[in-house]
């Protein structure tokens, strides 16, 4: 790997300070929205609940899957979403002894009332950008989680042993 130059190290101070920067407003602002529906969804739901709205009911282990989280930590999370009744389990259609999630209608509706209290949000704080400018930053946002996503996927993977 090449050593980084001045300005290239110039570069990445700033662009890690922006993403701290950016971590530190989203956590203030939990990404809420405006309206009644601000704040009113944890990040962790409204993750779940747009996995299960985007792919439709699944398995605890295909959700974690997805969402690059363990098991454990997605039941800890849908529990209170069921308990609420925004999350139901049913019983797989192919094997009745399986257990899938589904977004209840309760659970689509404010799934739905939150979306758009988010969208408002997105909307008010880049009033004033171009949507060329929108797309971009959607574009490399998007490619900056995915590079997380797979940097993190790649470091916590255990380390294969080959014997000698």
């Amino acid at each position: 790997m090449p050593i980084p130059s001045e300005t290239t190290t110039d570069l990445f101070e700033r662009l890690q300070h922006q993403v701290a920067l950016f971590a530190r407003r989203a956590e203030q602002t939990r990404l809420g929205g405006v309206g009644k529906a601000r704040n009113s969804m944890d990040r962790a739901a409204y993750l779940l609940l747009n996995r299960l709205d985007n792919e439709g009911p699944m398995g605890v282990k295909a959700l974690a899957e997805g969402m690059g989280i363990d098991s454990s930590t997605v039941t800890r999370q849908v529990a209170p979403l069921v308990d609420s009744g925004l999350v139901k389990r049913t019983s797989h259609p192919e094997d009745g002894r399986a257990v899938v999630l589904a977004l209840s209608p309760r659970g689509r509706a404010r799934l739905d009332e939150v979306r758009a209290s988010r969208q408002q949000l997105m909307s008010v704080v880049t009033e004033g950008w171009t949507e060329l400018e929108r797309e971009t930053f959607c574009e490399l946002l998007g490619r900056f989680n995915i590079a997380l996503s797979d940097y993190h996927a790649a470091v916590t993977q255990p380390e294969e042993h080959t014997s000698s």
